[in-house]
């Protein structure tokens, strides 16, 4: 396909043959402080001594080429698209205008999807073109194959890992659920390429994760916290991360993972790719933004404040004590403020004879797994959580539902 590498095809050539982007492995001696990542030292980065790296792939696509300018509008205008900035691409109507190689189409084409979602529209002919972007949609509008899909593109236009790299592809999550659910699209899409993939997070045995990253992987998606630890004690680096995203950025600002953000950021080249999405733009959002991104065109679906998805039926109920429907049909989610409330109100629950499920971030990993895989199938219908949940759940976790705070 034009616009694309040898690596697309045929990708069967083992990991080495290529050079290593600088630097020594290693790190600091582990230590709990106070600050964590506090003897991460900001690296100072010689652009001219860096290898040089690919990140610009879009090749426009006839149709779109053809396609008017009043077109374009309309398009945009009947999505609910705002763009701001400078060169930003035409959207991507039909999958095939992508131009992705066949190793992406083909598993496009095993879904039953008949067209993008806006974002995807709008968002993948900016990150395939390698520009910095900053894409705000409501939860649950396809946010995660609009820079994964541009993220395997990358990954194959760079050298193979050798032993001791780290990630080309770092995507940053608020919470483990939501890295949990990246992981899972990033393993779907990138098994037809050979890329590897792992999941970083805490409240995990750390073994498991450290022995992905030094056997090497493409894409790592992780929490701030877990990932921060294992580059201080040097367990992986981001010398070889050229494609950053910040999945959620609005929600791990509220959850106070800026000072942890910042500092992963320094150990990353500053000619990176970024993306960063949100489904919100406060003032806050907008100043890490104007920090880590340079030049970006930013893309707006519909409000700038946090809405609901309108795809999923959601009854919003304040109450005391309600009756709830519990077929298997019809889940219900009961958001809480405090760990202790999500506890208590689920042994009430219980005690009363309601099939209810608690989840909250002192849960183990295993346990929270365990609660959402039940709600997930229907075999525990009403789920009382924390706001642990209340980002990256997807439709198929959602069908028509009640949400109860």
């Amino acid at each position: 396909m034009p616009g694309y590498s040898d690596r697309d095809r045929g990708r069967d050539r083992g990991y080495g043959g290529s050079h290593r982007f600088g630097g020594s492995r290693g790190g600091p001696p582990s230590g709990k402080f106070g600050n964590p990542g506090e003897r991460l030292r900001k690296k100072h980065w010689n652009l001219d001594e860096l290898p040089k790296f690919e990140k610009n792939f879009y090749k426009e696509h006839a149709d779109i080429t053809r396609r008017s300018v009043q077109e374009v509008e309309q398009y945009r205008r009947s999505k609910e698209v705002t763009v701001k900035g400078r060169d930003c691409p035409k959207p991507i109507v039909k999958f095939h205008e992508a131009t992705f190689p066949n190793y992406v189409m083909d598993v496009i084409s095993k879904q039953t999807w008949t067209e993008p979602t806006p974002i995807q529209a709008q968002g993948w002919p900016l990150a395939l073109s390698g520009l910095d972007m900053v894409g705000i949609a409501q939860t649950g509008s396809g946010k995660t194959l609009a820079y994964l899909l541009p993220a395997i593109v990358h990954i194959n236009h760079q050298p193979f890992l050798e032993h001791g790299d780290g990630p080309i592809c770092l995507v940053l999550a608020p919470t483990r659920e939501l890295a949990q659910q990246v992981q899972q699209v990033a393993a779907e899409y990138g098994r037809a390429s050979r890329l590897k993939s792992t999941c970083i997070y805490g409240g995990a045995p750390k073994g498991p994760q450290i022995r992905d990253l030094e056997r090497g992987v493409e894409i790592c998606i992780a929490t701030p916290g877990r990932l921060i630890d294992f580059l201080e004690v040097g367990k992986t680096n981001l010398r070889r991360c050229t494609y950053l995203v910040l999945d959620e950025a609005d929600r791990m600002l509220d959850m106070g993972f800026e000072p942890q953000i910042r500092k992963i950021v320094d150990q990353i080249r500053p000619d990176r790719q970024t993306l960063m999405w949100s489904a919100t733009w406060p003032k806050e959002v907008r100043q890490l933004a104007e920090d880590f991104l340079k030049e970006y065109v930013q893309i707006n679906v519909g409000a700038l404040q946090l809405s609901a998805n309108h795809n999923i039926l959601q009854i919003v109920d304040v109450f005391q004590l309600c009756y709830i429907q519990h077929e298997k049909e019809n889940k219900t989610i009961i958001f809480v403020e405090t760990k202790r409330r999500c506890d208590e109100l689920t042994r009430r629950m219980r005690r009363d004879g309601w099939p209810a499920m608690g989840i909250h971030g002192d849960k183990s990993q295993q346990e929270r797994d365990w609660v959402l895989n039940e709600f997930k199938f229907g075999k525990a219908c009403i789920l009382i959580a924390t706001d642990v949940a209340s980002r990256g759940l997807g439709h198929d976790w959602l069908p028509p539902s009640r949400l109860e705070r």
